[in-house]
């Protein structure tokens, strides 16, 4: 046996355990909820069947169509103010404080993830509330004469997704800006480019992977999210799991829900292959 064939061999025996794994905990899972989507209820009962049904409802349905339109919409504005908040903060973090303090900076960052999710988003909805802090301030300021509707809203959806992506963000795109080495930008000073010409020309394109994989991660896990929408927004506006926990728990139509599942990863899925597209296309 070649040295080729017997490093090849190491390589598999190594990857075996985690192929193993994904294999049992995500592919197959997978396969079996996309055979269960094309399955239709009669009565309380699933039989199993390859009924595109439960695809059609989806898209011609109101409903479904619209909380399918309200996670991306959300999850869309959330990815983009997240996005412009992060950066600035990154920069400032990478640029402006000195060495030594950096991480202390990033410690206080990354403090929002050392709270319970849940606790964020309860937290969140009194702040928001009618009696919460926002209002309250406004109302002592004599700016409003009556409690402004914030929770229950996609407004406070977006805000609680914002006040936790935006330091998720922010370290992503900190580890782009200082991998990023000094001398070019020293170099397009000297040949007298200014400060904005700088960030456009040389920090901007260099930092952009990291704002395209902090984007990304943003966009799934804003997408997935079933416990901020719930909490904060409340039912009027449902998003895609929301929808799917319904009809888990209310309906019990699983074929349903795995459809909506399904569509859901479809998203994910473009999601993705747009930004591997832009990565690759950004290094050949």
């Amino acid at each position: 046996m070649g040295l080729a064939a017997r490093e090849a061999r190491l390589g598999w025996g190594l990857a075996a355990p985690a192929l193993a794994w994904t294999g049992a905990f995500f592919v197959l899972p997978f396969a079996v909820m996309l055979a269960l989507s094309f399955a239709r209820m009669e009565g309380r009962a699933v039989v199993p069947a390859l009924d595109p049904g439960n695809y059609l409802r989806i898209a011609t349905e109101p409903a479904m169509a619209g909380a399918l339109a309200n996670s991306i919409e959300i999850a869309l504005t959330v990815t983009l103010i997240s996005v412009l908040l992060a950066y600035p903060l990154a920069a400032i973090v990478a640029f402006l404080v000195p060495r030594r303090w950096q991480r202390l900076a990033l410690v206080l960052a990354v403090l929002p993830f050392w709270t319970s999710y849940v606790v964020r988003s309860y937290a969140w909805l009194l702040v928001l509330g009618q009696k919460g802090i926002v209002n309250g301030t406004l109302e002592g300021l004599h700016l409003i004469s009556a409690p402004l509707e914030i929770a229950a809203t996609r407004s406070a959806t977006v805000i609680g997704f914002v006040h936790f992506f935006t330091m998720l963000l922010t370290l992503t795109i900190y580890a782009s800006l200082v991998q990023m080495p000094p001398n070019y930008a020293r170099a397009a000073a000297d040949l007298g480019a200014g400060r904005w010409a700088i960030f456009r020309h040389v920090i901007l394109p260099l930092s952009l992977p990291g704002v395209v994989t902090g984007a990304f991660l943003t966009f799934v896990l804003c997408i997935g999210d079933y416990i901020t929408p719930q909490i904060l927004g409340g039912n009027a506006e449902l998003t895609l799991p929301q929808l799917i926990m319904l009809q888990l728990g209310r309906s019990g139509n699983f074929p349903l829900a795995s459809a909506l599942a399904v569509a859901l990863m479809g998203v994910v899925a473009l999601a993705y292959a747009a930004a591997f597209r832009w990565l690759r296309i950004d290094r050949t």
